[in-house]
């Protein structure tokens, strides 16, 4: 297995786990989270390119993030480039 295959796999991993944890989260939400936490990804631009999907999608899955208390912090927004920056609280542990 390829270095890039086997972090595919771990980082797909490290989603289910998150979901399981947390059965409201979608994998969207998993992978947004965990994103952060392995700090491959802190704006919406950059998780949908990453993971080939649309930026729309995963806006309206972090924004449904941030509506829920101390799961995860939107801390800047570019509003020419709909951009969302975010980040996970202190402590928190996907």
């Amino acid at each position: 297995m390829s270095g890039e295959a086997a972090e595919v796999d771990r980082f797909l991993a490290l989603v289910a786990a998150a979901q399981g944890r947390d059965n409201r989260l979608t994998s969207i939400q998993a992978g947004l989270l965990v994103a952060a936490e392995l700090e491959i990804a802190r704006d919406s631009r950059t998780f949908a390119r990453m993971l080939g999907i649309a930026h729309s999608l995963v806006l309206r899955e972090l924004n449904a993030l941030a509506e829920r208390e101390g799961v995860l912090q939107i801390v800047k927004r570019d509003l020419r480039t709909m951009r969302v920056y975010y980040t996970l609280p202190p402590g928190d542990e996907t």
